[in-house]
């Protein structure tokens, strides 16, 4: 595959002449002298694996253009260069990782302006926010606690959550010890309320479906004073959002930092009441014997996601939001013209809240199924990764580079025109 946009030479070089200009500014974020003993230089070409600037090709692996979104599987999204060179600063020196969690965090409720009750710590993922966090809850700060997870013996043991809000993502909760208790209704949660209840949890990508609502859920939790925590992982943008739960009152919140915000894929954030974020921190990498131990965040996420962080509260939204629509409305023009196919448009309310486009075509005109779309899509060269259900195909445009939009047009129009019934 030809197309490379991120691991070409010019873009290592790119970042690699970045370190000096912004030396000054990252060491400004947690306090650095300016002048340090120099660190090993970054290399101008590459010996082995990197040395052809592509290492997919170099592993046998073919490069995808994404019109899925931040997929996980996928990798996320692709980190800024401020982030991957002020994450490259943090590689060249050694620092206490709890005190380096301490300083970040002050750092991100500063640039959130986070209530002054809240705190916060990066985390490998939101994933990792809502174990650690609710095992912080169920620990406290007793040590024997801390320790013994998964065993419960001592301590609550239940937690609250919707029956619609079930997903994979809960497998965290239940792999602290936790009992998952199933509601419906508000009625439902005053009944299941008891002395063993640790938590209430809310998977905010399923507001929509659940009957007790996100700003219900908080007050229903804090009427029985029990700690309610959101799942907020893919809801930037908007941006409010990473602020707007602390203002409900919501006691711990995570978000992914590898999908809208572009950090790391493997750091995230979790925020919250100063107390709940001490103990996450306590049952979390690098303490050892605890529950989060494998779930390692290194120093190098940590200041990357702080500096992801930054840039995302700088950028310009509304620009993006018109960049994004035009990419889409470029391919819609383009299909279009193709007999038979039409395009729709929506966005959705919560999580992934970017644009987004659905493919359908008429099947007396183009003889071939979604799924079949998709599959040969991948297949191409270059690959193109979309979203297919039964009825069409389906994008979104916030992942793509610049010109991709126009190597996926031609494609669509290709693939349908060859299929013409």
């Amino acid at each position: 595959m030809t197309l490379n946009h991120r691991s070409d030479r010019r873009m290592f070089l790119g970042s690699a002449g970045m370190l000096a200009g912004m030396m000054l500014n990252a060491r400004r974020i947690f306090g650095l002298p300016a002048v340090v003993a120099p660190a090993s230089p970054v290399p101008e070409k590459l010996i082995g694996l990197g040395a052809t600037g592509n290492v997919y090709a170099e592993l046998g692996l073919t490069t995808v253009i994404n019109a899925h979104g931040t997929m996980t599987y996928l990798g996320g999204s692709l980190a800024r260069p401020e982030v991957e060179a002020v994450m490259a600063l943090a590689g060249q020196h050694f620092v206490p990782i709890v005190d380096l969690e301490v300083a970040a965090g002050k750092r991100i409720c500063e640039l959130l302006k986070l209530p002054a009750d809240y705190d916060a710590i990066v985390t490998c993922g939101a994933a990792a926010g809502m174990q650690t966090g609710l095992s912080g809850i169920l620990t406290g700060s007793n040590p024997k606690f801390i320790e013994q997870l998964p065993d419960l013996t001592g301590m609550k043991s239940e937690v609250i959550i919707q029956k619609s809000h079930r997903n994979p993502f809960d497998h965290q909760l239940r792999a602290t010890g936790a009992k998952l208790v199933v509601v419906e209704s508000r009625d439902d949660v005053k009944k299941a309320i008891n002395p063993q209840t640790a938590m209430m949890h809310f998977s905010n990508f399923a507001n929509a479906s659940g009957l007790i609502k996100v700003d219900e859920w908080v007050k229903l939790a804090h009427e029985n004073q029990i700690p309610a925590f959101i799942d907020a992982a893919a809801d930037t943008p908007p941006v409010s959002n990473l602020w707007d739960y602390a203002k409900m009152g919501y006691d711990l919140i995570a978000f992914s930092g590898g999908k809208a915000i572009r950090g790391p894929q493997c750091a995230g954030l979790l925020l919250g009441k100063k107390d709940l974020i001490a103990n996450a921190l306590l049952n979390s990498c690098p303490h050892e014997d605890t529950i989060g131990r494998p779930m390692k965040v290194g120093k190098e996420e940590i200041v990357g996601m702080v500096k992801a962080l930054e840039c995302y509260l700088n950028e310009d939204h509304a620009a993006l939001d018109k960049e994004w629509w035009s990419r889409l409305d470029f391919i819609s023009r383009e299909i279009a013209a193709v007999p038979g196919v039409t395009t729709s448009f929506d966005v959705p309310d919560i999580a992934n809240h970017v644009p987004h486009m659905n493919i359908f075509w008429d099947p007396r005109k183009v003889s071939l199924t979604p799924r079949e779309a998709a599959s040969l899509l991948r297949k191409a060269d270059p690959s193109i990764v979309l979203g297919s259900s039964e009825h069409g195909l389906g994008m979104n445009s916030f992942m793509l580079q610049p010109g991709e939009e126009k190597i996926i047009a031609a494609q669509l129009v290709k693939l349908f025109k060859s299929h013409a019934a």
